[in-house]
């Protein structure tokens, strides 16, 4: 049976989110602005992610990462732009993605070029209405190497992605500490996430409140099967929202692009932890049913659905 446009977004987004994952988790990305004289993690994150935007202060940084504590998001900005600019994060943190990408792929330089091309094909012409974060990296030329192209082309596509969650998290009026409060209910657990995003005990605290009276967290801190119902919701409608630029295309370039995707994604995961708290799926999820229908694989998703995006 064939698969449906929101499950086939989905898939891809299982393949092409490890692509961009390495630019927090490998060592040659990290280091980069360590090299650049940005001392500690953060900085370098914070600018890196932001600089497509400008030189911009914390508060639309704020509201377009959603679930980041505002104090912890105006430790880093706008103070970093007084060390690097924008054009320089940009250019820092894309050669320190490049440097680990061509250390992970070293043994597919014969598949790089081919996904690097479909996927920049995928990431032209999205529709980034309401996409801020889409719209600043999708204004980015896209680079002629192909291993550049590969990532510039994922991130694009995961902050297209990304902007439509956190789109689905404010109609269920789920704010940022609550969507993390969810999904340490689910299995990342809150002494990892919650110094990761900045929040204070008491914020957590309220927000687990406030989720506990809508039924959705148990008295243990876990997703009640009401809250678990509710994030496979979320992740559903961040699915569709994800599915024109596939609709576009077709299945039979979202086949190809999955069989030039898949060693890709798999060679790059083994850089992350799984479960992580950026939400990225291990993609060797995907492999064995890619051209499953989405009904047939919902209950063997269903965990990776609820972690979703945070």
């Amino acid at each position: 049976m064939m698969e449906t446009t929101t499950a086939v977004a989905r898939r891809m987004w299982t393949l092409f989110e490890p692509v961009h994952g390495v630019t927090y988790f490998a060592p040659e990305a990290r280091g980069a602005f360590e090299d650049a004289g940005l001392r500690g993690f953060w900085r370098g994150y914070f600018a890196g992610r932001a600089a497509p935007l400008g030189a911009v202060t914390a508060a639309p940084v704020t509201a377009s990462f959603y679930n980041f504590a505002p104090p912890m998001v105006s430790r880093a900005l706008p103070a970093v732009w007084q060390l690097i600019s924008p054009q320089r994060a940009l250019d820092v943190r894309r050669a320190g993605a490049v440097a680990a990408l061509s250390r992970v792929l070293g043994d597919l330089d014969h598949t790089v070029p081919v996904a690097a091309d479909l996927l920049a094909v995928a990431a032209a012409d999205l529709d980034c209405a309401g996409r801020v974060l889409a719209a600043a990296n999708g204004a980015m030329a896209m680079p002629d190497e192909p291993v550049a192209r590969l990532w510039q082309a994922a991130t694009t596509l995961r902050e297209h992605r990304g902007d439509g969650h956190f789109a689905a998290l404010l109609a269920a009026d789920i704010d940022g500490c609550e969507a993390l409060v969810l999904r340490a209910g689910l299995d990342v657990p809150r002494e990892q996430l919650q110094p990761l995003r900045g929040w204070s005990d008491q914020e957590w605290d309220d927000a687990t409140r406030r989720l506990a009276d809508r039924g959705w967290i148990d008295p243990g801190g876990w997703a009640t099967p009401a809250g678990t119902a509710v994030r496979l919701e979320i992740e559903q409608r961040t699915d569709a929202a994800a599915a024109r630029p596939w609709s576009r295309l077709g299945s039979a370039f979202a086949a190809e692009l999955a069989g030039a995707l898949a060693p890709i994604a798999l060679a790059c995961a083994a850089e992350l932890p799984y479960p992580n708290p950026v939400g990225a799926p291990d993609p060797a999820r995907a492999m064995p049913d890619m051209n499953a229908a989405d009904d047939d694989a919902a209950d063997g998703d269903a965990a990776d659905r609820a972690a979703g995006p945070a």
